[in-house]
Formats: C-alpha cells, structure tokens, sequence
C-alpha cells in the first residue's frame, strides 16, 4: 500500500494532532462532491493539505496553495518538479553528516556543529537574493532556478538537524535556528518524499501575499487559513516564519478578507489561539469573527514559557457555515 503523505518540515502550530477535528468541521461540500477546489494560502507545514488531498482528492478538482515564505515554495515546487534532484542533493549532505560523532549535551564545538554552521551561512548567503527576487528587489521569483534543488535540500536539513526542529528567521528574514542534538535524523525520507511529490501533482503552487493568491475563489471553493497564531501571554508562541510582521493589525487584515471571501460564496475555515486561554476577558477573535461561526476545539500544547504546562487548550476554527 502506497504511503499516505505527510509534512516534510516539522513546523510549529502544525496541525497534525488537529487532522480528525478539522475533518469533523469540514464543509458538507467537500464530501458530497459540491465543492471542487481547495485553496491554502498560508501553507506551512502543509499537513492539512495532505490530509485533504488523500481523503478527498477525486472529489476536488483543483488545489492551489501558496505560502510568503519563499523557501517553502522553492521546497515545494523542486518535490513537486524535481524529485531526484532533491534526493540527490540530500544524500549529499547526509552522507556528510551523519557519519561525524553526534553532538552531546553542553557541546558548544564538534564536528556536526561545525558542519551545520557552514550550511546555514551558505543557507542566509545574501547572494541567494538574486534567487529570490527579480530586478526590484522586492518581487518574489516564480521559477525555479538551476540551485533550487540545492535550496530546498538545505532547507530540509536544517530543519531536521536543528534545535527542536523549528523554522524561525530573525528580522532579516536569516535563518538563526542554533543546532539540535539529533543522533540520526533522517535527512532522506525518499518513501515520504516520493508520496508528497505525488500529491502535489497538478497543484498550483504560488508565492507572496495570500491576498494575491485568491483571485479564482469562488463558490465551488474551500479556502482554508492558518495564519501565524495570535501570541498567548506567558506562552512559546511566535510568528517568526518569515521577515514579515504579523501582529493584530494583520489579523484585522485577514478577516476583513475571510468575510469577503464568505461574500463570494466560499466556505472558508479559519484556525487560531484561544486567547481565552489565558484571558477570559480577551474577546479579540469573537468580535473579530463575530458574524461568523466560532468553534472552540481542545489541542495539546505547551501552555507556559517553561515548556512544562502541556495539556489541552483550546484552540479556535473560525467557519462561516455552521458544522452539522
């Protein structure tokens, strides 16, 4: 039996353990065959997507997801595309890598950590730009160049041989993640790679604003966000993706779009925190997405600075149709 996709980078506020609550709040019409294209504007790790597109991918015709996040496009149209090149590219660095001594609690030098450092400054090389952005320096690149394969790889490696496994950039948008303690992470998952590359056949695959990915939204559609989570007082939570702000007034942002999205016709479901978590007098969400449908659902995450709070909370599913 084929293997069932899953994501490719460990992300935080990945929704894995939240794959059977969004199903049960998924739209009558994703089931019934009324609804025939998916739209993820803020793709992530993409585990929703995955979901979606192996439990209902003869039903919906079309899938178009996006991300700002310029590397993870590049990640995910070189697996989409590019598959061996990738592989290859893989190997390379794991070859490389896991035969050194893995590094031990309190190691501040070693080996691995030498080798890590040198990928990540190749990684936030600034010559990379030329890859990123056409002549205006500002306008994300839409092809694939002949070093996307390597880009995508390092992407990968960093991600599973960093502290925690954490994608985070600093205000520069350079990757500041320091190196993890893995003893032998796997750094080639050819069987996952090879189901993700197949589930990403005829997708469309965009990069920037999520504004600008949504043009073909229509009454036919599902349109799912998960947006950088609203911070929670005395939390880990963070929305260091990339060099992009996104604070309250992009919220704000986002429903105004969520709501135009609902005047077209869509159904659209939206994830966020709970901040009545940690404030029952935080209203922020429920006068935000006050005409719409607010479900609260229980997820377990860290719940305090230290790490040592887990349980479960609440999180909230935004929907603009209510869930039989």
């Amino acid at each position: 039996m084929p293997a069932s996709p899953k994501p490719v980078l460990k992300w935080a506020g990945g929704k894995r353990q939240l794959l059977d609550v969004i199903d049960a709040h998924l739209p009558q019409g994703v089931r019934n065959g009324e609804i025939t294209r998916y739209h993820e504007p803020m793709i992530g790790g993409g585990a929703v997507f995955f979901h979606i597109k192996e439990k209902y991918g003869i039903s919906i015709e079309e899938y178009h997801i996006s991300d700002y996040n310029w590397d993870l496009f590049v990640m995910y149209r070189v697996i989409q595309s590019k598959l061996p090149e990738l592989i290859e590219e893989l190997r390379k660095l794991a070859d490389e890598y896991l035969p050194l001594p893995p590094t031990q609690k309190g190691d501040k030098d070693g080996a691995r950590i030498r080798m890590y450092k040198r990928i990540r400054t190749e990684y936030n090389d600034d010559n990379w730009d030329n890859d990123r952005y056409l002549s205006d320096g500002e306008s994300f690149r839409k092809r694939l160049g002949p070093r996307s394969a390597r880009r995508a790889a390092m992407t990968i490696f960093l991600n599973r041989t960093c502290f925690n496994g954490l994608y985070r950039v600093n205000s520069l948008g350079k990757f500041n993640v320091p190196h993890g303690r893995y003893a032998r992470p796997e750094i080639v998952d050819v069987e996952n790679l090879t189901a993700v590359s197949k589930a990403l056949k005829g997708v469309r695959i965009s990069v920037g604003s999520y504004v600008d990915n949504l043009a073909t939204v229509d009454n036919q559609s599902f349109v799912y966000f998960d947006p950088p989570y609203r911070p929670l007082p005395g939390t880990p939570s963070f929305t260091d993706y990339h060099k992009a702000a996104f604070g309250d007034n992009e919220q704000i942002e986002l429903a105004s779009m969520f709501t135009e999205l609902h005047e077209r016709g869509a159904k659209v479901m939206l994830s966020n925190s709970d901040p009545k978590n940690t404030d029952t007098d935080d209203n922020f969400f429920d006068e935000l997405y006050s005409q719409h449908h607010i479900n609260r659902v229980l997820a377990r995450r860290a719940i305090n600075s230290d790490g040592e709070g887990r349980g479960e909370i609440t999180e909230i599913l935004v929907t603009n149709y209510g869930v039989e």
